[in-house]
């Protein structure tokens, strides 16, 4: 089953602010449109009245006054402009107008009419054919009922364009709603960002960074609290780190007496009866392993200290410690970008001596070690033929003291400390970077470091 992610806070904020500005903006809108339109409608209405009852008066004097009366005279006498029609209805079926019947008179509803025939005033929304219309009715009696049918093609532009107009600003205000989100999540945010910044700080080996508690007053509390937690990680790490650094310093003068004592048997194993010469050598592999151990064991008690940087051939260094494991410094590659990199020597020596190291011994021997460099990151491949690493351990071999099952079987005199990887990691954070396992392309394993900054 796919699983899609969370939005990230600043997206759901962001649009929470669009979404409510819409929502304000369009009932706003829809509000607004209303009340207008009745507001205007009411007015074209009240204007549509009066007209048609002086309009209504002209006629029923050109009427009255004349025995024999020109109806389309009358009408055509009228001041109607391009947006009036009138029409005069002497009894049922009796229309006149002021020109050829275009079905004006249709547009005229039987309700109306019915409505008029008693001799009451009636005002009524239409559709004309050509457009909304209002028409008004001014009965003038004896069963004579005049209609002015007045456009309305004008008004309804009108309120389309009111309509456009508030949509438009709808979205607008939906826009500026996001712009203010995405604003006020990312002033929020910001110490957060800050703290974050201090963490990685920290996992990069600085533990000096602290934050501000005057920069962000209201987080006052925050901010003293990180510290606090701060001061007391990097008290114990200290702790730890001295412990293991005195451990081991404690540890070397037995280890230089036992190796010097192991040497000499080492050195007589041929004068020695073959049990005495078994046990002998198992002494002196057992006491290298031990001088290795405590080897890594100082290295680490050195890791949190900042990478010490300055300008190193990588290449030339990749190569030399191909030499110092045997292999053909022919495998190493440059596929692209300068050599010189900006990093800690020392670390990266230790770095490449330990993937050879683990390849050596877990991978069947390194095959090819690649170096790649851009302006965002330097990159440190090395490849070899072994079983590979299978998924689940692929999180696990950076820890300390950690196998993979692969590995654990490989080799059976376990000659490996255990901290080899998790110093390669150690090294490449404090670069600020990254180690990853892979699978090798055709079989086997591929480590990768990648370093940010280091040209």
């Amino acid at each position: 089953m796919n699983v899609v992610g969370r939005a990230g806070l600043r997206a759901r904020v962001t649009t929470g602010f669009a979404a409510g500005a819409l929502v304000l903006s369009l009932a706003m809108a829809v509000v607004s449109y209303q009340l207008v339109r009745r507001s205007l409608i009411a007015e074209r209405e009240d204007t549509a009245v009066r007209a048609a009852y002086y309009d209504a008066a002209i006629v029923e004097a050109g009427v009255n006054n004349n025995p024999a009366p020109d109806i389309g005279t009358v009408l055509r006498s009228l001041d109607t402009g391009d947006s009036r029609r009138a029409v005069l209805q002497l009894g049922p079926g009796q229309w006149h107008a002021r020109s050829a019947d275009v079905g004006l008179t249709d547009a005229i509803p039987p309700e109306l009419q019915e409505h008029a025939s008693t001799g009451r005033v009636g005002v009524q929304m239409v559709d004309a054919g050509d457009g909304p219309a209002l028409v008004v009715a001014v009965p003038l009696g004896d069963g004579v009922v005049f209609y002015e049918v007045d456009s309305m093609d004008e008004l309804d532009h009108t309120l389309r364009v009111l309509a456009l107009v508030l949509t438009l600003v709808a979205l607008g205000t939906a826009g500026a709603g996001a712009l203010v989100g995405w604003n006020a999540t990312r002033y929020v945010l910001r110490p957060l960002t800050r703290v974050a910044a201090a963490a990685q700080e920290i996992t990069a080996g600085r533990h000096m960074a602290r934050l501000d508690p005057a920069a962000e007053p209201d987080l006052a509390r925050l901010t003293t609290s990180f510290n606090h937690m701060v001061d007391q990680l990097s008290a114990r790490m200290e702790r730890d780190r001295r412990f293991a650094a005195d451990v081991s310093h404690e540890l070397r003068s037995p280890l230089q007496t036992l190796a010097a004592a192991a040497s000499v048997l080492d050195r007589r194993r041929d004068t020695l009866d073959e049990r005495t010469a078994l046990a002998a050598g198992l002494v002196v592999d057992e006491v290298d392993r031990f001088q290795r151990l405590v080897n890594d064991l100082l290295e680490l008690a050195r890791t949190d200290q900042p990478a010490d940087r300055q300008e190193v051939d990588v290449a030339e260094l990749a190569r030399q410690a191909c030499r110092d494991h045997g292999l053909d410094p022919g495998i190493v590659t440059v596929l692209g970008g300068p050599v010189v990199w900006s990093v800690d020597r020392r670390r990266i020596r230790q770095l490449f001596d330990n993937l050879l190291d683990n390849a050596a011994g877990y991978g069947g021997g390194a095959t090819e070690v690649r170096l790649t460099a851009d302006a965002e990151r330097c990159r440190i491949e090395v490849d070899d033929e072994g079983p590979g690493v299978s998924p689940e351990d692929k999180p696990l071999i950076w820890n300390r003291f950690v196998r993979g099952r692969s590995q654990s079987s490989s080799r059976a005199d376990g000659g490996g400390t255990g901290l080899g990887l998790a110093l390669v990691a150690q090294h490449a954070a404090a670069h600020d970077g990254t180690a990853e396992v892979l699978d090798r392309p055709g079989g086997g394993a591929r480590f990768r470091i990648d370093l940010p900054d280091c040209l």
